[in-house]
């Protein structure tokens, strides 16, 4: 029994030693100058704040999944994670489960039941994936040990913590993407902050275990950064002449609606836009695939890249909430007729 619990504190100790040979000399020099910051400028307890970072831990497994994101591959092949029968079917069934929570963020804030179901779908699969990494560790390793993007992900630290403080939540138990993104939405701990709302009126903003929370922060999310209730979000379209005249299409990249949809008609790009005045601004968009796609997106397109800055993200987004729809409405048909 001694040589048993000799061998696991061997083990433990060969683990710790080895995680800390990785950690480079930035994470720790990073962690004493946040905590002297987070004490002046947010009156945290130094002591407190001391232990609690000394229990963060750099991963290379963070460092090395910000550098592969999903977002880096073609459309041909970002598209089949996210457009599958599982998201499809578990999307339909999110609404049916959560049609009343569902129907009153349409109401409140005029974002469909398929769009915040299509989100919380591409997010979590529903809740099945909520992340693998300790979100502190996460945050600390990136605004440490990550200059390219430190500043941002010290912020998201602090949030973090402050978050931490206001909601009585264990910093050291959350876990989540390797960006620091937590529970079924995926908030970041400033949007958390932000955007997060109590739905079900229990006094908490809960977005793990209360699934009208998270309905209502998705809603309050996109209707505070411009969602149009009354708009479509994008359309399929081709160009007459083989490439628009004048106009550079957008790739993966989102850029801000623009152009008019009478400029692309004169630029040879069909539209098929519903009726919508010609003065209505938009985005060419070209998706990367054996044939080249285009996409006219509309102001609620490009609102949904401010949930993750990508094109192929909001395309997804879509698509798939298209396709929650077709399947949640079949099932009602279905039930319907019985």
């Amino acid at each position: 029994m001694r040589l048993i619990r000799w061998w696991y504190g061997m083990l433990a100790t060969l683990v710790f030693l080895t995680a800390a040979a990785q950690e480079p000399a930035s994470y720790r020099a990073g962690t004493e100058g946040f905590v002297s910051e987070m004490v002046r400028r947010h009156g945290f307890d130094q002591g407190e704040l001391v232990t609690l970072m000394g229990q963060a831990r750099y991963s290379q497994a963070v460092i090395d999944a910000i550098r592969r994101p999903f977002e880096a591959k073609p459309w041909y092949k970002y598209r089949p994670l996210f457009l599958t029968d599982r998201r499809i079917q578990g999307g339909a069934a999110f609404w049916r489960e959560n049609r009343g929570s569902l129907e009153r963020a349409r109401v409140v804030y005029g974002v469909p039941p398929q769009i915040i179901a299509a989100i919380i779908g591409v997010e979590t699969n529903y809740g099945g994936n909520l992340g693998r990494h300790r979100v502190i560790d996460a945050l600390s390793t990136l605004g440490f040990s990550y200059p390219k993007r430190a500043d941002f992900f010290r912020k998201e630290l602090a949030a973090l913590l402050l978050l931490s403080r206001e909601e009585s939540i264990d910093a050291l138990g959350l876990r989540g993407s390797y960006a620091g993104a937590m529970g079924l939405p995926q908030f970041i701990p400033s949007s958390y902050r932000a955007y997060a709302v109590d739905f079900d009126g229990d006094g908490q903003r809960d977005l793990w275990e209360s699934k009208a929370d998270v309905i209502g922060s998705v809603g309050n999310y996109l209707e505070q950064h411009g969602w149009m209730a009354t708009e479509p979000v994008a359309f399929p379209t081709r160009v007459t002449d083989g490439a628009p005249r004048g106009i550079a299409p957008a790739g993966k990249r989102p850029v801000k609606p623009s152009i008019s949809l009478d400029r692309l008609k004169a630029a040879g790009i069909v539209v098929d836009d519903g009726h919508l005045p010609g003065s209505t601004r938009a985005t060419l968009i070209r998706l990367h695939a054996p044939e080249p796609e285009y996409w006219v997106g509309l102001k609620n397109f490009y609102v949904i890249t401010r949930y993750n800055h990508s094109n192929l993200y909001a395309m997804a987004v879509y698509q798939l909430s298209r396709e929650i729809q077709a399947t949640y409405e079949a099932g009602r048909k279905r039930q319907d007729f019985h």
